[in-house]
């Protein structure tokens, strides 16, 4: 199984995370780095390292060998797909500052959607984002994160629905080798992936290891989804309260093939802030079910 796990807030310093990851059975966490609504964030200083890495040491004991998993999140105002030349710069600029953010916590991936080309069309905004990876990488040349390029809903103008579009980007990037992915169940759904049953979830997954190769699958995004299958809205939903149903969740979390890939919920926090943990629970409960052979 998966190490199973939600985003999780850094709310009054990113050592807080694993606190509240331990408060609802975390397994593994994402995180912001900075403000996700912010271009930029406040310098995070050698006392923030410390307590981040020292947190995050303390999660092994008896039963977990190693430190919980953490991946992060890339601020939602990153656009390297963008025609404007000002929002592409801080574009670039924002994800420098977030892969060196995630090198100096030990944060090993960072989830990037991969862009919108608003209007310019798809092969412009494939060609914008591939140019933008190489300038980034340019820049912190000796960067450990791999950024995770995320599948999308496809809604507007979003790349990335197809993971023919991620096929592309690591054809054309410089060095693939500093690029993975990251799965979201609710936006292969909303693109028109039935992961609802076994021969859909297999048929998602061939295509995803043609196009990307499955060992590149560094992290997946389990969240229900909202709105029905193919209707390319990025609309999340409780584990099982969604369109999806609980059939997906149980294959994908028994998957032998993703056995130590970092599992997270994204889904509502619902008005009592445990949303997160009702969910963790609801997976748990199907190890057995209908998905315990994949």
């Amino acid at each position: 199984m998966g190490s199973l796990g939600a985003h999780v807030s850094v709310a009054g310093g990113v050592a807080k995370a694993f606190e509240r990851g331990a408060a609802i059975g975390c397994d593994a966490l994402q995180v912001f780095v900075k403000n996700a609504n912010a271009w930029r964030g406040k310098p995070l200083d050698a006392a923030a390292q410390g307590a981040f890495a020292a947190a995050r040491a303390a999660t092994a004991g008896p039963g977990r060998p190693a430190p919980l998993p953490v991946i992060a999140h890339a601020s939602y105002l990153i656009n390297l797909a963008s025609p404007v030349p000002a929002t592409a710069e801080r574009s670039r600029d924002a994800l420098v500052d977030e892969l060196q953010r995630c090198d100096a916590l030990g944060i090993d991936g960072l989830v990037l959607h991969p862009g919108a080309h608003v209007g310019a069309g798809e092969d412009a905004g494939l060609d914008a984002i591939a140019r933008a990876l190489d300038a980034v990488f340019a820049r912190h040349p000796d960067g450990r994160a791999q950024v995770l390029l995320e599948n999308t809903a496809g809604q507007g103008t979003v790349l990335g629905a197809d993971l023919a579009h991620h096929a592309r980007l690591l054809r054309n990037v410089a060095t693939p080798e500093r690029l993975g992915v990251c799965l979201d169940t609710c936006h292969a759904f909303a693109a028109g992936a039935d992961l609802r049953t076994r021969d859909g979830y297999e048929a998602f997954l061939s295509a995803a290891d043609q196009a990307v190769g499955l060992a590149r699958v560094r992290a997946w995004h389990l969240n229900d989804s909202l709105h029905p299958l193919g209707s390319r809205k990025d609309r999340h939903a409780s584990i099982g309260h969604g369109e999806l149903g609980l059939d997906a969740f149980a294959l994908v979390i028994v998957d032998s093939r993703f056995e130590r890939v970092p599992m997270i919920l994204e889904t509502p926090l619902g008005d009592d802030g445990q949303g997160h943990a009702r969910d963790l629970a609801t997976l748990r409960s199907l190890i057995g079910t209908n998905g315990s052979q994949a």
